[in-house]
């Protein structure tokens, strides 16, 4: 199994520990945070977008089509009983002059992001502890 460390640099905040990057959390100053960092929701969040992202970046590179001017712009319906996000949208905003007929090509692309097929099929999360007792 792969691993990665989480840590506690303090106040709210949490930091991921991936090979030699760091990904910092924080709260809201609302939560009792600093607002230092995006908080974890958000990040997670983030790489659904970017996920696509990479993927409609490649389909591009692979064709030689400028994105000067290409953005994503992701949108998410929180349901106000669940509080879940239960509706994402990810719109590819392409650059002037983007072949017409790689419209459908791209988002076929886009949704192979590994993100959102494992959001499809999502994994068992097992919770442990590792506790150390004095002796």
């Amino acid at each position: 199994m792969r691993t990665m460390e989480v840590s506690f640099p303090g106040g709210k905040k949490v930091d991921a520990h991936i090979g030699n990057f760091t990904i910092s959390t924080d709260q809201s100053v609302k939560a009792g945070g600093d607002a230092s960092a995006p908080t974890p929701f958000n990040t997670f969040l983030a790489s659904i977008a970017t996920c696509a992202g990479i993927y409609a970046l490649g389909f591009c590179q692979q064709r030689e089509i400028d994105t000067v001017g290409m953005k994503i712009t992701m949108s998410y319906n929180v349901n106000k009983e669940t509080k879940l996000v239960d509706l994402v949208e990810i719109k590819l905003h392409t650059p002037e002059g983007f072949p017409a007929k790689y419209e459908k090509a791209i988002i076929k692309s886009m949704n192979m992001c590994a993100v959102k097929k494992h959001m499809e099929r999502p994994p068992e999360f097992r919770t442990i502890t590792n506790i150390s007792h004095p002796e």
